[in-house]
């Protein structure tokens, strides 16, 4: 007998961090991420199933109350999607055996993947001993048996990726940022922080940090790239555009980034990329590949449906102001591809218009909506 998707044990974990994501208590991609696959985690070791669609459908469940408490958290469904391909993936190479590996290694799609070394290593490792006997009735935990320690280890796969993501990417900064260059950057992202104090070991160079009002981030990123001795200026965003002809390269980072190429980023990275463009002044954008999603720009043509407090850009002592105006404060731009020069990853650098290949590789196309 089937039995329930979830157990009243295995939902307090959800319901729990559902609950944080809806107050904004667990905010960021990376952090959200990470406690989507803690979660997941806990439910998966407590779960009860006896066949493969038991399984996706209890994984998909979870994915869908997160997304429904965070819809505008991107990083939770990618991390569900990532989850649900590795299952499938080890399903598939337990069922076909050899016959999977041997028909895959002279695919158009495997040579496309060459120079890619973490994805060649888990195609060579295709090959399965795992013995899937599902809906048995002599045994009926015999599949959930079998298959969790291969679940475990693909969430632990996930879970060191999300934890070494900005190491991993802060690998390849020696070698884009050059000596005596003038490198400017908007807000704060941990991920571009770590990237820029890696370059500093190896060249000097200057930095440009935009200050991002009225959240104010880049303060915060000023302060600890001149408290590690890299050269850095604070300046207000009105001088973004003044300042673009003397600047190297704009490293920003991303807080999605969509099939088409886009992304979202912190509210005025538009206004600098379109700056940049004007002054053919090279963009890159510096994310791990968890931030991937097969959506697209779902909201409209300049920003995500996403909204900070209006009250720190037009205060209540305004009051001749606050009834004859709506003001909006949004968190986040929405970034066209052709503004983007290359996205480097832990996985290595993409040009936006080899996003959609690796989204396609990354999920699977019946996990697109939950």
């Amino acid at each position: 007998m089937a039995t329930e998707p979830q157990t009243a044990a295995g939902q307090r974990p959800v319901e729990a961090l559902a609950a944080k994501l809806r107050r904004r208590q667990v905010v960021g991609s990376r952090e959200t991420a990470l406690e989507t696959v803690l979660v997941l985690r806990q439910v998966v070791t407590k779960a009860r199933f006896q066949n493969i669609n038991q399984l996706v459908e209890i994984i998909r469940s979870v994915g869908q109350k997160l997304i429904e408490a965070q819809p505008k958290e991107h990083t939770v469904g990618n991390t569900v999607r990532k989850l649900l391909h590795h299952v499938r993936e080890e399903y598939n190479n337990a069922s076909k055996g050899e016959a999977t590996t041997s028909a895959s290694s002279f695919s158009i799609a495997n040579f496309v993947l060459q120079g890619q070394p973490r994805r060649q290593a888990a195609g060579q490792k295709a090959e399965s001993t795992l013995v899937l006997k599902e809906d048995d009735s002599d045994d009926p935990d015999s599949f959930a048996r079998t298959l969790k320690p291969v679940v475990m280890e693909a969430i632990q796969d996930i879970l060191d990726e999300l934890e070494t993501v900005y190491d991993n990417i802060a690998k390849s900064a020696k070698d884009h940022i050059h000596s005596d260059e003038i490198i400017l950057t908007i807000g704060r992202s941990k991920t571009v922080e770590t990237y820029l104090k890696s370059a500093a070991h190896y060249h000097k160079f200057t930095v440009i940090v935009v200050e991002s009002g009225p959240s104010y981030g880049g303060h915060d990123m000023a302060c600890s790239l001149s408290s590690s001795g890299v050269s850095t200026f604070l300046v207000p965003d009105s001088s973004i555009y003044a300042l673009m002809s003397r600047v190297s390269k704009v490293i920003l980072g991303a807080h999605t980034i969509l099939a088409n190429g886009g992304m979202f980023a912190v509210t005025g990275s538009v206004l600098t990329a379109t700056a940049a463009r004007a002054h053919s002044t090279p963009v890159m954008v510096c994310a791990g590949q968890f931030k991937l999603t097969p959506l697209w720009n779902l909201y409209h043509e300049y920003g995500a449906l996403d909204f900070a407090d209006p009250g720190s850009v037009l205060g209540f002592e305004e009051c001749d102001l606050v009834d004859k105006v709506d003001v909006v404060n949004p968190y986040y731009d929405y970034v066209r591809p052709d503004l983007v020069d290359v996205y480097v990853t832990n996985d290595g650098d993409h040009p936006p218009p080899s996003i959609y290949r690796l989204v396609k590789e990354s999920y699977d196309d019946e996990d697109n909506e939950f």
